[in-house]
């Protein structure tokens, strides 16, 4: 089950928004619908988690790229939302790293399963260490707004977004959209 919500911070404190991610393919995407919800070019925070899994944490400040954070990269990778927040750059990755080579692949007619006797342990797959069990991203992205680097890192992903939002002193509005 996932959770997501918009906090904007406007002059008269954080608003809450529910909102939907279905429409939501990239990273753009959901900068522009963050956007959307303060058109003061205020913060805005998008919330995500997994229940029990994950959090992540998006800040859009104007028209400034977007700051991630996502409290276990393994576990975002295996859902649909934190695809879209794991980029290549968070990642540490080289854009495109995750398509297969092809020439790097061994197309001898033994793709079926069958082997040629060689030892295959040695070409396993790159792509599954590259998303480590563990956070990535911009762990300073709440530092300002009270919540530290040592205190998001902290957090447990089954009760992080009351955390954070408490912190803020939002969490009365984001318990109106939960």
């Amino acid at each position: 089950m996932y959770f997501a919500a918009l906090l904007a911070r406007t002059e008269d404190g954080w608003e809450a928004s529910d909102t939907e991610l279905d429409d939501v393919e990239t990273l753009s995407d959901l900068a522009d619908l963050a956007r959307e919800a303060s058109p003061d070019d205020d913060t805005v925070l998008v919330l995500i988690e997994q229940e029990d899994a994950w959090f992540g944490v998006v800040r859009i400040d104007g028209e400034e790229d977007p700051r991630i954070y996502v409290s276990d990269a393994a576990a975002a990778a295996r859902s649909s939302y934190g695809e879209i927040l794991l980029t290549d750059e968070l990642l540490g990755r080289e854009p495109g790293d995750d398509d297969p080579d092809l020439d790097a692949l061994d197309l001898d007619g033994t793709e079926d399963g069958e082997t040629d006797g060689a030892d295959d342990d040695d070409d396993a797959a790159p792509a599954a260490e590259a998303v480590p069990h563990s956070p990535v991203g911009d762990s300073e992205i709440l530092d300002d707004l009270g919540v530290s680097e040592k205190e998001l890192r902290a957090l447990d992903a089954d009760d992080a977004l009351n955390s954070i939002a408490e912190a803020l002193g939002a969490s009365e509005v984001l318990e109106t959209v939960r």
